[in-house]
């Protein structure tokens, strides 16, 4: 959130900000979802809607970088976490489709 308020700041596209906006914050809003997941497959779902907004995050992040709207220089590093985020959720769904087949 910070860097979106700095980006917007840095002169960035306000729509592109707030795409980022909203996909980086979904992320969080369905994790905590998934955690009360009323069964394996909420639980599943909730977690591959993360993915998506992680991946969708990372597109944004991205292509911020490629505007170079900002000289930000945390905008690389959130870019791998975004990353490390939909390969954590990947896993989390990989694993849990595994053990609902048991």
């Amino acid at each position: 959130m910070k860097a979106c308020r700095r980006l917007e700041k840095a002169g960035a596209s306000r729509d592109l900000v707030r795409q980022l906006m909203r996909s980086a914050t979904s992320v969080g809003a369905n994790a905590e979802e998934a955690q009360a997941g009323q069964s394996r497959a909420d639980f599943i779902s909730k977690n591959a809607i993360c993915l998506k907004e992680a991946r969708e995050s990372h597109y944004w992040l991205r292509l911020l970088q490629a505007a170079e709207v900002s000289d930000d220089r945390e905008l690389p590093a959130l870019e791998q976490e975004s990353l490390e985020l939909a390969h954590i959720f990947g896993s989390i769904i990989i694993s849990a489709k595994r053990n609902s087949v048991r």
